[in-house]
């Protein structure tokens, strides 16, 4: 009888590939610290931009001695509103804005507006609000300034220098971004904003 010996597979134990399992790691660690940097970077953009908003309502309001003199705050009779407006000296609302110089309503409307957007930004809720209403207050600031205009009304040199992009221009996008990235997670209240039973039924609230 003919015995054949046929070659007996063995199974083969492998090692596994450290150089994948390496890179596959260093991209998941890579992947991560992105995400975190990115969401510390929002968050402290949001923060600063906030303080800018909170600062303007506190010293309009108090005087604390910077763009409002001592003794001239709106809690001393004075009006947030006047003196801006009532020096807008170009663009097609000039004679609007000074007819708004100083009337309750603005005053009322300006100072809620800042105090608004501030807080929001701060505390890292309601961005969407705070970014529909810090552009819609950012646009009028910027009409009142009117960069496009090379002239005032009186002739004289407007020192604009570009005739489109400002800093309210900036600050609205910003805010805008902020809100896009739901910039309220990192550093603020976003998370726990969200999750509040109307916050979550209606998404224009976060």
């Amino acid at each position: 009888m003919a015995v054949q010996n046929h070659p007996q597979h063995h199974p083969r134990f492998r090692f596994p590939s450290l150089h994948r399992t390496g890179t596959a790691q260093a991209a998941t660690d890579t992947t991560a610290v992105t995400t975190a940097t990115r969401a510390y970077a929002f968050a402290s953009l949001r923060l600063l931009t906030g303080f800018v908003f909170l600062w303007a309502f506190l010293d309009k309001t108090f005087g604390f001695g910077y763009a409002t003199p001592s003794g001239k705050g709106w809690i001393d009779g004075g009006s947030p509103t006047k003196g801006f407006l009532s020096s807008v000296a170009a663009g097609p609302m000039e004679s609007t804005f000074h007819d708004w110089a100083g009337a309750g309503w603005a005053n009322w409307l300006f100072m809620l507006g800042l105090l608004g957007v501030g807080v929001a930004l701060v505390a890292g809720v309601a961005l969407r609000l705070a970014a529909v209403a810090g552009t819609a207050m950012m646009a009028l600031m910027w009409i009142a300034e009117w960069p496009p205009a090379k002239h005032l009304s009186d002739g004289t040199l407007s020192m604009s220098s570009n005739p489109f992009v400002d800093y309210h221009l900036v600050y609205a996008v910003v805010i805008i971004a902020l809100a896009a990235a739901g910039a309220g997670a990192t550093w603020g209240l976003g998370k726990v904003w969200a999750k509040l039973p109307i916050v979550h039924d209606h998404n224009w609230l976060k």
